[in-house]
């Protein structure tokens, strides 16, 4: 009897354990997100834009994950944004993002017009993902493609 209720409460703490820690997704719009890097002067972000639908965005994700890691000590902030619909947070980009175990911080673009907040990100920018932004104080770089982890770390250093 012992045994089983401390095999019941193993399992409970680890299950609440394990649910503390999951990723939580949160919803930004252009504004937010160009505050969030104002405040962070002193850090190197690199904000990618991707969406659970996109495979080459799916496949360079795991290389935005392993330079968070890898650069963390370095004050770099990875942030990876949702543009699927505001719809699909709870169905399809929070099970996504739980499933794939992303550490770096994940929100979902809560924006209405993909056109105006497009020319906002970059008036190059062609609206295809993904797309990611380098930035370092008042330095700013546009790559509208997809990373291997060397280009990405490349692009990372030259700043």
């Amino acid at each position: 009897m012992r045994l089983h209720v401390f095999t019941i409460y193993v399992f409970l703490f680890l299950a609440f354990s394990f649910t503390a820690y999951s990723q939580n997704v949160k919803l930004i719009n252009i504004d937010q997100l160009n505050e969030r890097i104002k405040t962070g002067k002193d850090s190197t972000y690199v904000v990618n834009f991707w969406a659970t639908w996109c495979a080459p965005c799916i496949k360079e994700l795991p290389h935005f994950e392993k330079l968070g890691a890898e650069y963390k000590s370095d004050k770099l902030v990875v942030l990876l944004i949702s543009v699927d619909f505001k719809s699909k947070l709870s169905s399809a980009v929070v099970p996504f993002v739980k499933r794939k175990n992303l550490k770096n911080e994940v929100f979902l673009l809560n924006e209405s017009s993909p056109q105006e907040y497009i020319d906002r990100i970059d008036p190059s920018w062609s609206g295809s993902i993904p797309a990611t932004i380098f930035i370092k104080g008042d330095k700013r770089k546009f790559v509208e493609s997809e990373f291997t982890y060397e280009q990405l770390l490349t692009e990372y250093k030259k700043l």
